[in-house]
């Protein structure tokens, strides 16, 4: 029997297919989508949709990759069933306007059944139920009996991008695995028996806002191929976890959790299904430079990090495991996607980092769980259980079992709306600009042309406006007064990229003036938000587009600066560092870079001075365009989050700096004239911030200082050189002020207590004393009881107090013997303060607790003198 085709192999077998037959191979784009609609690529044809929309003209008729893409709106899914992931690759070939749908069909039978070597008796194909001409080439060409050919509806079998835009009828090929079942009754969507491993997409129509579909000029191809759903089925393994592309990731986990795969059960092979998925996804999103945070990207890949640990919990994993996983994951990932070896160590940074840092936060909610269930006497809340699930990282099953173990329930009805309300939040993570605007280019994309950009030369053209939009819509004429977006044919103005802001400016014509506030790149085209502050203007007007020259020096100052920040970063501090975010105002700049702790007073002092020595030194721009191979092989660096075509745009300061961006840039770093860091804070695990200012803003920004300490100086009747000793002096006397006044509540406290002793009550052999104190603080409220209990000798003391508004205090105190009568002052002191709508806790023999119900202290203390009654006579 043939060794079956491995993964790598698939994937390689595929791409030479295509190849063979004049399709471009072509490299995996980034997790992180040039496309603003979508948060992540989630599909093979992501990168092209600029192309299938036709505001892109393709460089080669057909194309084949393997693309990345993750998904997480099946999360739940994830280890469960034999195919959902969060991380998968798309094998996919493309057309563009070139073959169509017999070729496609063609190639695609020809791929599986004498390529790949599937039985043509275990393939059922699907159609969408009007394609009919699919339906004939399948039966008349391919000959696949009409029974195995399905006609399923727009649901299954037709795609499109949106309410709008290119769209077309889908083919779907499905393996078999129980072709004994025969034929009469196949229900593809039975899928312990069938699996889709191969999407036809027919893109032959445009549909516009009422629905109608019109024939598309160019008909397009888009297909895809699960990888790991073939190498399933080639490899004859009952779930996509078992192939070789995911099982060594799952082995290594079941390895360190010292578990056997083999004879785990299924809830254990659940939890190591996901950890083997979800560690590609994270390995691959941090190597494609998305770091963990709490919202869009940041929060799904933070997530995923959290659900690995969480199940590596569960299966009795009690240390860092998570970079072990990863390397395996690296391993098998490296030959097709070098850059996560490349990546390895800040991959393995931030895993490590949030790892640690969510084991902590287990620990907390360990705790939390506790407290819960000492506050509850029936049910868990829903919120409650949810902030153990999300925050804590607690299965909501491990929360039923152990409040079902206490005698109580969870709301799991709260909890399922916590959960929706969580989706949503997933969903809405990902902040765009005007969708509208997006949607409405879609639509007239084939009957507009790009806009030509001629911004590095020039600060103004004539131009002519292609079209007007207002609140997305397209109008032919906009009166003053109106915000409007305005589409030109060519523009000198900058349009927002590489973390650069866009220009501002005017577009004016005879009695026409617009203000353009900002400018937007939207595929092809550079959208001009602006309005209209004087005149009337109309689609076909020819205008003077002119930018703010003052702004412009302004961000180019900040740009270039940027760049000099980040050489000084890897000069002084470590040659590692890379950036991660930036952004370029007219004001200010902003740059986020990978270093896992804070910069020192000193080395803030050394990159300022480094750039300013730069600065002075008058180093002259040289700006080229090249191939990227060659800019690549003089050592430019490449900016984060950009994409690059085969011909990149390098900004070299000879010496000291030289990286590969489209922004706009001074032609000498003389031009930068300042340079100051404002602050530099930590804002991600592994990722440091540095925000700072040049030019102009650090005059600014020193007025403002000078201006403060001026003020200072007069208030202090000092030297400005003077005031933090002077400061320095006046927080000591604060706090030594501060402590005398505590000993002094203190001691009115003990003062007041020694007047309850005349309250004592004998119970059994203790002595018992419970009792209010008037606006006490907890502290010396807990100072009091110490002190009558050492008088009263062996027995409890309880005190309450009310030392603010809305706030209560209570705090428990007994004695050795007390203790050993079974009694503890924390549980005691914990459910008198539930009376008061509070809590607390502590060790046996002193605790403390609060509340916000002042009117309920009375009720609580008594309680606590009738629990302390039960306890103490045996």
């Amino acid at each position: 029997m043939a060794t079956p085709l491995s993964g790598a192999q698939i994937r390689q077998t595929f791409l030479d297919f295509f190849a063979q037959r004049g399709h471009q191979p072509l490299p995996s784009a980034s997790l992180v989508p040039e496309d603003p609609t979508v948060l992540l690529t989630i599909a093979g044809m992501l990168p092209f949709k600029p192309i299938f929309l036709g505001q892109q003209k393709s460089e080669f008729p057909r194309a084949t990759t393997s693309q990345k893409c993750i998904r997480t709106n099946d999360i739940e899914n994830v280890g469960r069933t034999a195919r959902h992931h969060t991380f998968f690759e798309m094998l996919g070939n493309f057309s563009f306007g070139d073959y169509f749908k017999s070729q496609a069909i063609a190639w695609a039978w020809e791929l599986s059944t004498k390529t790949f070597g599937l039985p043509p008796e275990r393939i059922v194909v699907s159609v969408f139920e009007e394609d009919d001409e699919a339906f004939a080439i399948w039966r008349d060409e391919v000959g696949i009996p009409a029974h195995r050919i399905q006609r399923m509806g727009a649901k299954d079998n037709f795609w499109n991008s949106g309410p709008t835009g290119p769209c077309g009828p889908c083919s779907e090929l499905y393996y078999d695995f129980h072709p004994e079942l025969g034929d009469d009754h196949i229900d593809l969507e039975d899928d312990t028996r069938f699996i889709e491993y191969y999407n036809l997409v027919f893109m032959q129509y445009n549909q516009d806002i009422d629905g109608n579909l019109t024939p598309l000029q160019n008909k397009n191809i888009d297909t895809g191929m699960g990888l790991e759903r073939m190498a399933q089925i080639l490899q004859k393994v009952p779930n996509n976890y078992e192939t070789d592309l995911i099982f060594p990731i799952v082995q290594t986990a079941a390895k360190i959790a010292g578990i056997d795969y083999s004879t785990a059960d299924e809830s254990t092979k659940v939890s190591l299904k996901v950890i083997g998925d979800h560690i590609r996804a994270v390995v691959h999103m941090i190597a494609d430079g998305i770091t963990a945070s709490n919202e869009g990207r940041g929060y799904v890949l933070r997530r995923l990090i959290r659900r690995v640990v969480r199940q590596g919990r569960l299966i009795g994993i009690d240390r860092d495991f998570t970079t072990d996983v990863a390397e395996t994951a690296i391993a098998l990932s490296e030959s097709a996607y070098p850059n996560v070896r490349m990546k390895e160590t800040v991959v393995k940074s931030e895993l490590k980092i949030e790892e640690e840092r969510f084991r902590k936060t287990l620990d907390r909610g360990e705790k939390l769980l506790e407290e819960i269930l000492n506050r509850e006497t029936k049910q868990i809340s829903g919120k409650d259980a949810f902030e153990l699930y999300d925050t804590y990282g607690f299965p909501v099953e491990l929360t039923e079992e152990v409040a079902i173990e206490k005698g109580l329930t969870v709301d799991m009805k709260g909890f399922e709306a916590e959960m929706q309300a969580q989706r949503q939040r997933g969903r809405d993570a990902h902040k765009t600009i005007d969708l509208t605007v997006q949607g409405t280019l879609d639509t007239l994309a084939e009957n507009l042309q790009g806009t030509e950009f001629l911004g590095y030369k020039q600060p103004s053209t004539q131009a002519e406006i292609q079209l007007l939009l207002v609140n997305g819509e397209p109008v032919d004429r906009v009166e003053a007064g109106t915000d409007v977006q305005v589409i030109l044919n060519q523009t000198p103005f900058y349009a927002e990229s590489g973390g650069q802001i866009g220009d501002r400016g005017y577009l004016s014509g005879e009695d026409l003036v617009i203000r353009v506030e900002d400018v937007k790149k939207e595929s092809a085209f550079f959208v001009h938000f602006g309005r209209v502050e004087r005149g009337t203007v109309r689609s076909g007007d020819k205008v003077t587009a002119q930018i703010d020259l003052s702004c412009r020096r302004r961000a180019a100052a900040n740009h270039s600066a940027t760049h000099l920040l980040q050489a000084a970063l890897r000069k002084i501090v470590d040659e590692g560092i890379s950036q991660a975010g930036s952004l370029v105002d007219f004001d200010r700049l902003r740059f986020d870079f990978n270093y896992s702790k804070p910069l020192t007073s000193e080395q803030i002092q050394q990159i300022e001075e480094q750039i300013n020595t730069w600065i002075a030194e008058g180093h002259q721009a040289e700006i080229a365009v090249m191939p990227i191979a060659d800019a690549k092989a003089k050592g430019a660096i490449a900016m984060f989050g950009e994409k690059y075509g085969d011909e990149v745009r390098v900004i070299d300061f000879p010496g000291v700096s030289m990286e590969l961006c489209g922004g706009t840039h001074v032609a000498n770093t003389a031009e930068i004239g300042l340079f100051k860091v404002v602050s530099e804070t930590g804002v991600a695990a592994g990722i440091r911030r540095i925000e700072a200012i040049s030019g102009a803003s650090v005059l600014e920004y020193l007025n403002v200082r000078d201006s403060v300490v001026k003020d200072l100086s007069d208030r202090f009747k000092s030297k400005p050189e003077e005031i933090p000793d002077r400061i320095t002096a006046l927080q000591t006397e604060l706090k030594n002020t501060q402590k005398q006044l505590e000993a002094v509540k203190g001691q009115l406290a003990i003062a007041k207590a020694d007047q309850l002793l005349a309250e004592v009550d004998t119970v059994g052999d203790f002595k018992v004393l419970v009792s209010q104190l008037e606006a006490v603080d907890p502290a010396s409220l807990q100072k009091a009881a110490e002190q009558l209990l050492q008088k009263m000798g062996e027995g409890a003391v309880v005190l309450g107090s009310v030392p603010e508004a809305g706030k209560v205090s209570f705090v428990a105190a007994f004695s050795p013997a007390v203790v050993k009568q079974g009694m503890q002052a924390g549980k005691l002191v914990g459910a008198i303060a539930k009376i008061c709508g509070g809590g607390g806790g502590g060790r046996p023999n002193l605790a403390q607790a609060g509340g916000r119900d002042a009117s309920k202290l009375s009720e609580a203390l008594t309680e606590a003198k009738n629990q302390l009654k039960a306890g103490l006579v045996k």
